[in-house]
């Protein structure tokens, strides 16, 4: 991680991030009665609790609505959900005017074409390994995984190791473990 990057992770405090293609791997499933169902990853849904317990508060800004997003961003304590916007940079302003945050405390994470004003004009704009070539291209960071494969949880871990935050995320992991080289005191 170059020190450029490091400085930008330190100043987030909120991470926004697109739904279908980030949070999950962008396929879209319905049921017979057209509920629709998307598959989401416990390793992102840990890297959401281990960034909020740092400090740093989470928002999902997506241009579909759906229950099952609504479900698991209550379900992970996610500070702000906005569904059913499809100008995602104008919808992450109206949020920030209501937090008092500023677009470059922000790193947003998106995957395709309607993120790409939000990528640019956050402080940290963030993608996914699978993520389309334009948005790759001008996004500040890109995850190895792919979108609903653990790539919000890698950019988490990221934001928490340049904010000098990872050991304070993983304590509470090795409580009673032994030390934390991970010899139980042999």
């Amino acid at each position: 991680m170059t020190e450029e990057l490091k400085a930008i992770a330190r100043r987030i405090r909120l991470l926004a991030l697109d739904v279908d293609g980030v949070l999950t791997d962008g396929r879209i499933h319905y049921s017979g009665d057209s509920e629709e169902m998307k598959s989401f990853s416990i390793l992102d849904g840990l890297g959401i609790k281990l960034v909020r317990r740092c400090g740093i508060q989470v928002a999902i800004i997506t241009a579909r609505r759906s229950g099952a997003v609504e479900r698991r961003a209550r379900e992970l304590g996610i500070d702000h959900c906005v569904q059913g916007r499809e100008d995602k940079l104008e919808a992450l302003r109206e949020l920030l005017a209501s937090t008092g945050l500023t677009l470059a405390e922000t790193a947003y994470m998106g995957d395709d074409l309607p993120d790409l004003r939000a990528i640019l004009a956050v402080g940290l704009g963030m993608t996914v390994a699978n993520a389309s070539s334009e948005v790759a291209r001008r996004a500040a960071w890109q995850s190895r995984a792919r979108g609903g494969d653990g790539a919000v949880r890698e950019a988490c871990e990221m934001l928490l190791r340049a904010r000098e935050q990872w050991a304070e995320a993983l304590a509470p992991y090795l409580s009673g473990a032994g030390d934390s080289t991970g010899h139980r005191g042999l």
